[in-house]
């Protein structure tokens, strides 16, 4: 019994053995399964990664094929979508590319189900005959052979000599003759299977189990045609993890020696395939990329709309345009005579920039610090950077190896740099830093990344640096100061007008708002500081002193330095104004208005003779108007006095007591029109009189002009 389950596996591949070795008709050879064909395709391999700080990177596989031939390329399920909408496919001596086909993402019983046998992933020795049920086998065994149709396949148990039960598989076929005919499933027995179109159907179940070991890596197969040996370029852009900046400063024990600055880029390979031996290039930059959910079938949705039951249709044709043919396009710099054919178009796409070049020069080494030295000796940047427009590339001099799913250090940059030892402040840390005041004179772009500090051979701190352009200097910290402290006390005050100017009729007035900012340093350390403060750099606001220049100034902060003597205490004043500026109309300021600026010290005497000018003017409109209207006044009663009497005049009756009344109220309406007739003759002159008084006044305002500043 155990050795015929040994033999069990043995007589399985044996009987696929001899499924695959049954040579196919001539016509069927010229339809071999896409699985078959992958398996004979070249693998190409990676020549050239671009890693960019989007979470892209540029893949460029490079190789040779002959004739019809082609070649393989592993992705992961995940890259598939950018793969779809980025590759390029350049055959570069005159060849074409004429297709390209990848494998399905579908689970493996959704991909078995497509087959002719009724097979599944983990189907037996017996599974596989009994889903060949009908096809023609040859069978050869130790002692007999035979042809025919495939029965069955099932086991039967048998007795030993000493009684001992054990089973045996039988195959059970019916020959050309009607003779039904079994054998018994040996080691050396052997099932043939004489149907081509069954041939196939196996070589795609065995190709479909292959690919289920890589359950997330893709294959991309690439059709070329052409004659003779070529070269193919394939490119194409890919999700990868951002690579990453980290730098170690190493600060030497001699004040003679400039710091040394090393950096070195980490990068993960979370591909498909391993990179080896490849070009690396580092871009400090982040191009326009996005996902697009370009392998998902999308379908629109349209209108149905019924054919009208009358309506005859017949076929048309319809003229041609007519075109201008299109300039043919200039062959790529580098690359002679390439075509790019098939499903991919007639587009070259040429790498996303070109390759820096320019060797790095090795700085000369100081024998002030062994630890320097042998910091220096040890460590070799193997790039060179070159500006990309507003992006940095750093393109790795040597081939780098990084395997699937591993990641590694390169690195990128070592120079001696200007650097100075400082300690920084800021009112809103409150905690003095140590902090070093870094000129980048690498002549390359630092990215943006961690560092640390190594002094007097121990480590000293560790921080964030942003991108430092060539020649820029930043301030970089990574340690508290505990022997200084900072006192910041501050007092404000509101100044009268400093500055009255008029023009055009209008009245300019400016006052100050200053604020006045110390700082007090004390130093508890047995050496001398260099603290630099950073005071707020607000919009606006001016320093009062002209001779007052910070040692730098960001968008948020001026930077002072002081020097800070061992256990002793400095201080630093910083007194800043806000100038506010008020506008007023002089044609419509109020008196009191002009009464406050009048009672501003210092006026010059111009300038309030001018404005007590202005002033006696307002007051002179402003009697006029009282005036005219103390004559509206008595216009109003007047008028109403006469609706009065009027009322009254209608319920006398005409006794002899009444008529006398009614004369006496006839002559007070006459007086009162005479008064009336008066008065209007008095409201049109004093309109008059305004009118030129506030003429005289607009004419005086719009040609006041002064400029007084204290």
């Amino acid at each position: 019994m155990r050795r015929l389950l040994t033999v069990l596996p043995l007589a399985l591949l044996s009987l696929l053995a001899s499924a695959f070795a049954q040579p196919a008709a001539k016509p069927a050879a010229k339809s071999v399964s896409h699985a078959a064909e992958n398996s004979d395709a070249a693998e190409l391999p990676i020549h050239r990664v671009v890693l960019y700080k989007n979470g892209v990177g540029y893949f460029e596989h490079q190789g040779r094929v002959t004739g019809n031939q082609e070649l393989n390329i592993r992705f992961t399920t995940a890259q598939l979508n950018d793969v779809l909408k980025s590759l390029t496919v350049v055959d570069l001596s005159g060849g074409r590319v004429s297709g390209v086909r990848y494998n399905s993402i579908a689970p493996l019983s959704q991909r078995l189900s497509t087959l002719r046998l009724a097979l599944d992933g983990n189907t037996d020795r017996a599974g596989f005959l009994n889903a060949m049920r009908g096809a023609r086998v040859e069978v050869h065994a130790a002692s007999s052979s035979g042809t025919g149709r495939l029965l069955s396949v099932e086991e039967v148990t048998r007795m030993d000599k000493n009684d001992n039960a054990y089973k045996v598989t039988q195959l059970s076929l019916i020959s050309d003759s009607g003779e039904l005919r079994t054998f018994d499933l040996t080691p050396s027995t052997s099932v043939r299977i004489l149907e081509a179109d069954m041939n196939r159907e196996v070589g795609r179940y065995m190709a479909l189990l292959a690919s289920a070991r890589d359950k997330d890596v893709r294959r991309m197969t690439i059709a070329t045609s052409g004659e003779g040996s070529r070269d193919v370029t394939v490119s194409y852009i890919s999700e990868v993890p951002v690579w990453k900046s980290t730098y170690r400063i190493i600060l030497p024990q001699s004040s003679q020696t400039k710091p040394l600055l090393q950096g070195w880029a980490i990068v993960d390979n979370t591909v498909g395939e391993d990179w080896r031996n490849i070009q690396l290039s580092l871009v400090a930059g982040a191009p326009q990329s996005f996902v697009q959910q370009v392998s998902q079938p999308y379908y629109v949705r349209r209108p149905s709309v019924e054919l009208p039951k009358t309506a005859q249709l017949t076929p048309q044709t319809h003229e041609g345009a007519e075109y201008a043919p299109p300039p043919t396009p200039a062959a790529p710099s580098g690359i002679a005579g390439g075509v790019v054919g098939g499903v991919l178009g007639s587009a070259v796409n040429a790498a996303p920039m070109a390759k820096a070049r320019r060797d790095a020069k090795r700085e000369s080494m100081d024998s002030a610090s062994a630890l320097t030295e042998s910091y220096e000796q040890s460590f070799d940047a193997q790039s060179s950077g070159e500006a990309l427009g507003d992006m940095f590339e750093y393109a790795i001099k040597q081939n780098i190896t990084v395997l699937q799913n591993q990641s590694a250090l390169v690195p990128i940059v070592q120079a001696r740099v200007d650097a100075e030892k400082v300690t920084l402040w800021n009112a809103a840390a409150h905690t003095p830093v140590r902090a070093l005041w870094l000129t980048n004179s690498s002549g390359l772009t630092l990215d943006a990344g961690s560092f640390n500090i190594v002094e007097a051979e121990a480590f000293a701190g560790e921080g964030l640096l942003s991108e430092v352009h060539p020649n820029e200097r930043r301030l970089i910290s990574y340690a508290a100061d505990t022997a200084v402290r900072v006192k910041s006390e501050g007092s404000s005050e509101q100044r009268p007008y400093t500055r009255i100017r008029a023009a055009r009729g209008i009245l300019f007035l400016t006052r100050e708002l200053r604020e006045t900012r110390t700082y007090t340093i004390s130093n508890s350390d047995t050496t001398d500081r260099s603290v630099v403060i950073e005071h707020p750099s607000r919009s606006g606001w001016h320093f009062i002193k002209e001779d007052m220049k910070p040692d730098e100034t960001s968008n948020s902060y001026h930077r002072f330095r002081i020097k800070v003597a061992p256990a002793s205490t400095e201080k630093l004043s910083v007194a800043e104004y806000y100038p506010q500026e008020n506008t007023y109309a002089l044609n419509t300021i109020d008196d009191s208005t002009i009464g406050f600026i009048l009672k501003t010290t210092g006026i010059q005497p111009q300038v309030e003779a001018a404005l007590r000018k202005l002033l006696a003017k307002k007051d002179e409109i402003a009697a006029v108007q009282r005036q005219l209207q103390e004559r509206h006044n008595e216009v109003e009663r007047i008028t109403r006095e006469q609706a009065r009497i009027r009322e009254n005049m209608k319920s006398l009756k005409g006794s002899a007591e009444e008529k006398a009344l009614v004369q006496r109220y006839v002559t007070g309406l006459n007086q009162q029109e005479d008064r009336l007739a008066a008065l209007n003759s008095e409201i049109s002159a004093k309109e008059v009189e305004l009118n030129a008084r506030q003429g005289e006044y607009q004419q005086m305002a719009e040609s006041m002009t002064f400029d007084q500043a204290s």
